[in-house]
Parts: structure tokens; C-alpha cells; sequence
């Protein structure tokens, strides 16, 4: 869970460092912004082929590397002398996240009951979330009040906390000998679908909360202040989102994926259609944070389920079309917006979501029909 927190608030501190990251460095602001859009581009395309280059290496090891390589690229991005050494140290970050998603889910889950797996995503997935309501405001802070480098170089306690914890205590033994190695019920189809429908919510999700600031301000009418405390509330309804999955996914596994989906559709088309009033808004707002963070951990859990082969190669393909749908809406919500405004980038982030439902409700259909078919 520390180790989640911490590649989380890695991933994501730049976001609130930007402006003293560019004045510091004396490059553009979208150069800049490169830091963030780099890092998950990077975790698309990586995280696939790193799962299947060390699918053989006892997981302790690899959880071992991942970390210590925080560690140092941490303390490289802290002593950047220039945006192309910070830039190398953030990708650096980026290859080692995009194996961590995929190794963690199977090892920490191994270490308990089948019974109770669902809580143990569900745990990983909250801290995970935790990043984003303690991590990276704390990092904001701390780069407002001094140094940007500051920030940036805190990861590397945390990861060395967990990287001792881990080299010292977990088992080593053969992945492939993990009992969550495999699926429990492999099913290449459903594989396929939520594959299809965890992009697409991505897609839709990102096309319009890269441009929740904006929105709030514009459409909502709120001010400045006023809008820095509702991303706050919407950090928290994502965690409170991922605790109440995460305590409903070993009861309801393929049920959770479709209501977290349902959900944040709603947000999305409700902030799109009425966002335009400050109470709806919120309400709005809440519902698509408490999704966010559900969708993507309930996406994980059904890899554990359906993985037609070993389970941290399925989640390793679940988390790079993940990242590849963030960077895919967030480019599609800046095609969209110049034309037709901000409220639209969340129309059409809710109705790439509606399709992601339309996959996961049609894929019931075929069941339901072949039940009602058969005789007696």
C-alpha cells in the first residue's frame, strides 16, 4: 500500500508543479507539461513488454528493482540541472510504474484467502487513490513554499521504506507458482470486453477532468478558491468511491466494473448537460470522482478473474490501454474544446463512458438469451 501511494504521487506531483518546474528550469510551460503527458505515454507502451520480459523473475526481486529504481530516479529528477536530465528521470519513473501495476495485484493478493482478494484490491487501489487527496497537495505545498526539487525528491523515502520491507519480508518462489498466478476463471471473452471498456472509460474520464478547472470556473461560476476545494472533495469522493467497491468485490466482481461505469457516466452527462448551476455541479462532480478511482480497480479485480493466461500479463495489458485512454482523452478534450467549448469536452467524455457501459450490458445480453433458450 505505501509502495502504491507512493509510484502514485510520483506519477502525478508534476501536475501541481508545473509553473516553478518551468520558471526553474527556464522551458515552456507545455514543455513542461511533457513531464506528465511523457510519463503516461510512456506507461502505455512499457507495460506490456516489461510484463513479458521479466515473467520469469521471482516477484520480490522485481518489486525489489521497481523500488530501488524509484529511489534513484527520484533523487536524479531532484538534481536536474536541465529539463532534458528531469525529463530522463521521470521516464525512468514511468518504466518502473508501468511493471509495479502489473506485478503488485498478483503477489499481494497470493499472500491471502481467494475469499477475501477483492479487499486486497481494494486496499492497494485506496492508497493508491490516497496519492491524489494527501500525496500531491502535499507537494504542491511544499514546492509554493520553497523548491520545486524538494517535492520531487520526497518519493525516495517512502519507496526506500517500502523497498527494505519488501527485500526483507516477502516470500521469493517462482511466479508462476503464485496461486494468483492464474485466473480463476479465465474467460478470453470477458477479457476482451473489459479491456474495451476500461479504455473507453479512460478515454471519456480524461477528455473531460483534464479540463475540470476550466469548467468549474467558466460554466459553473465558481471562484478560484472555491474551485481548489471542490478538486479536494472530488479527491475524497474518489477514495470513498474505492473503499465502498473495494468492500463489495469479492460479494459482486463483474456487478462492481458495470456500476462503477454507470456512475461515472451520469457524472460526466450530468456535469456536461446541467454543470452550468453550482449545486448540480457538485453533485456532479462527486459522482464522477467516485467513480474514477472504482472503474479502474474494478478492472484490475476481473483480470484476477478472467485472465485467459497469467493474471499480471492481463493486468499489465489493462493498465497500458488504461494510460493510453488517459492520454487519449485528454488529447481528444483539447481537439474538442477550441471548437466547441468546455462544456462539451464532458459530453463527450460521458458518451465515451455510455459506450463503455453499452459494452459491458451487452456483453450480458448473449448469456441471458442462452439461459432463456435452454429447455426445462
Amino acid at each position: 500500500m505505501l509502495a502504491a501511494f507512493t509510484f502514485n504521487t510520483a506519477e502525478n506531483l508534476p501536475v501541481g508543479l508545473l509553473g516553478q518546474i518551468s520558471g526553474g528550469l527556464r522551458v515552456s510551460l507545455p514543455a513542461a507539461g511533457l513531464l506528465v503527458t511523457g510519463y503516461g505515454l510512456t506507461v502505455a507502451v512499457a507495460s506490456l513488454p516489461l510484463a513479458h520480459a521479466t515473467r520469469t523473475v521471482p516477484r520480490r526481486h522485481v518489486l525489489a528493482g521497481l523500488l530501488a529504481t524509484l529511489v534513484l530516479s527520484s533523487a536524479a529528477a531532484a538534481l536536474a540541472c536541465s529539463y532534458g536530465q528531469l525529463l530522463v528521470a521521470r521516464l525512468l519513473t514511468a518504466l518502473a510504474q508501468a511493471l509495479f501495476w502489473a506485478v503488485l495485484g498478483p503477489v499481494a493478493v497470493s499472500l491471502f484467502a481467494r475469499r477475501v482478494r477483492g479487499r486486497v484490491v481494494g486496499a492497494l487501489s485506496g492508497a493508491g487513490s490516497l496519492a491524489l487527496v494527501l500525496g500531491v497537495p502535499a507537494g504542491t505545498w511544499l514546492g509554493r513554499h520553497g523548491d520545486w526539487r524538494t517535492p520531487v525528491a520526497a518519493p525516495a523515502v517512502p519507496a526506500l521504506v517500502s523497498l527494505v520491507t519488501i527485500a526483507a519480508l516477502l516470500p521469493t518462489s517462482r511466479p508462476q507458482d503464485a496461486p494468483a498466478a492464474y485466473g480463476t476463471r479465465p474467460d478470453p471473452r470477458r477479457f476482451a470486453l473489459v479491456l474495451a471498456a476500461g479504455t473507453l472509460s479512460a478515454t471519456g474520464a480524461f477528455a473531460g477532468y483534464t479540463y475540470v478547472v476550466p469548467f468549474l470556473g467558466e460554466v459553473s461560476g465558481f471562484a478560484p478558491a472555491a474551485v481548489r476545494l471542490l478538486l479536494v472533495v472530488f479527491g475524497v469522493a474518489c477514495l470513498a468511491g474505492t473503499a465502498v467497491t473495494g468492500a463489495l468485490l469479492d460479494r459482486f466482481p463483474e456487478s462492481a466494473l458495470t456500476t462503477a461505469v454507470a456512475v461515472q457516466t451520469v457524472g460526466m452527462l450530468g456535469l456536461g448537460t446541467a454543470g452550468g448551476r453550482p449545486v448540480p455541479a457538485v453533485v456532479f462532480l462527486v459522482l464522477t470522482g467516485g467513480a474514477l478511482g472504482p472503474v479502474f480497480m474494478a478492472a484490475q479485480n476481473a483480470m484476477l478473474h478472467c485472465a485467459p493466461g497469467r493474471t499480471d500479463i492481463a493486468l499489465a495489458a489493462d493498465s497500458g490501454l488504461y494510460n493510453a485512454g488517459i492520454a487519449a482523452g485528454a488529447a481528444l478534450g483539447g481537439l474538442i474544446l477550441p471548437a466547441y467549448g468546455v462544456r462539451s469536452v464532458f459530453l463527450a467524455g460521458g458518451l465515451l463512458t455510455g459506450a463503455a457501459l453499452a459494452v459491458l450490458l451487452g456483453a450480458r445480453w448473449p448469456r441471458a438469451a442462452g439461459s432463456l433458450s435452454r429447455p426445462g
